[in-house]
């Protein structure tokens, strides 16, 4: 599973953790998020994350 990272606020979405507050289930793959979806931290687009490689 895959890790990104906002650009703007470092905040981090992991898919084996998803984001279960926004209804994201845990192993959701970054691309099966919505589109719609927003940076819960501050609000920027799926665009603005790029995968993290830790």
């Amino acid at each position: 599973m895959k890790t990104w990272i906002c650009n703007v606020c470092g905040l981090i979405y992991e898919e084996e953790k998803g984001w279960p507050d926004d209804g994201i289930a845990p192993r959701t793959k970054w691309e099966d998020v919505p589109s719609d979806w927003l940076c819960p931290e501050c609000g920027v687009s799926k665009a603005e994350f790029d995968m993290a490689e830790f």
